[in-house]
Parts: structure tokens; sequence; C-alpha cells
């Protein structure tokens, strides 16, 4: 009896199953714009960038269902902002801040900063008209 009829399949191709990611000279500035142009992918980014080491993706405490924040992962994957790998059944996360900072210097910390500068303002004046009028 061979491994693919003992049950142990499933076991197996996990511990196997690698997810694709650009090399780093594969990164696109336009994809990695475009991946954190959205605010969810930024807060999932700046909790990277705050935690060392690598954060499964339940450490993450975002605004949307599980199937939305698994889209936002692969986006970010894909682009090259983030590097996934399987542990177990568990998807670990880890910011590559070298590879962004070798294709696009300053750019991570740009996006860093800027979140830091409006995070506090954003969520108070997003229901207030820009010239002051309630």
């Amino acid at each position: 009896m061979d491994s693919e009829s003992t049950g142990n399949t499933r076991e197996i191709d996990l511990q196997v199953r690698n997810l694709a990611h650009p090399s780093r000279s594969e990164l696109q500035l336009d994809a990695v714009l475009s991946a954190l142009a959205d605010p969810v992918r930024r807060q999932i980014v700046n909790h990277l960038a705050d935690m060392p080491g690598e954060q499964a993706c339940s450490a993450f405490q975002l605004p949307v269902t599980k199937s939305t924040s698994t889209h936002h992962f692969r986006v970010l994957r894909e682009a090259g902002v983030i590097e996934q790998h399987y542990r177990g059944t568990a998807i670990l996360n880890s910011l590559r801040a070298a590879d962004l900072e070798a294709q696009f210097p300053g750019l991570l910390q740009a996006v860093l900063q800027a979140g830091i500068n409006e995070a506090p303002s954003s969520a108070g004046n997003a229901a207030r008209r820009p010239d002051g009028a309630d």
C-alpha cells in the first residue's frame, strides 16, 4: 500500500505545499503600490512591521470577514510585500522589508510613516466635511 492510499495524503500535501512569491528582482512598483493602496492591507503591513518574526493570520484583528482577509493576504503575497508559508495547518506571514527596500528604497518607510501620521485623525475626521461644515 503506498502513501497516497493510506489516508495520510492530506497531511503530506500540507507539509510540502508552497505558496508562490515573486523574487526580489520580479517585484513591480505598480503591483506593490496597488497592494498598499487598501487600508486593510496597510493595517496588515503595519502590524507585521511592528511585530518581529512571523505572525499567523489569526494574530490579526481585521475589520473584515475571514474570506476577505484571506484575499488581502494573497494580494500582499502576490505583490511581494509579504512572504507566507505553511507551518502545519497555519499560514505564517512576514514582511519582506529587505526586498522592498532593495528594489524601492524608502517606499516602505514612507508608507509606514504615512500610516502613523494619518491613524489618529482618520477615524475622527471620516464623517466630517473637508470645509469643516457639518
